[in-house]
């Protein structure tokens, strides 16, 4: 980057660094939402909830489904990214 061109997008630079952090954040999350470790451990707390008797077993049911779906997303992709 010449200066110039420095100087001219320096109004901006704060934008720049506004959005690698949205963009670190993001990657952050999603890494977060595929990982079999997070998900699992998820489906221990909602069992623990259900137990302690702080959620109903339709609440329990629906948030088990839910995280059952991903996990199995998870894998399905890891195999298919296998195959490949």
């Amino acid at each position: 980057m010449g200066l110039i061109t420095g100087l001219l997008t320096l109004p901006v630079a704060p934008v720049r660094g506004v959005v690698w952090v949205a963009e670190k954040l993001q990657d952050a999350a999603e890494r977060e939402l595929h990982d079999p470790h997070v998900l699992r451990t998820q489906l221990a707390v909602i069992n623990q909830e259900l137990e302690a008797g702080d959620i109903t077993i339709e609440e329990f049911e629906r948030e088990e489904e839910r995280l059952l779906d991903r996990l199995h997303a998870v894998r399905a992709d890891r195999v298919a990214s296998d195959r490949r």
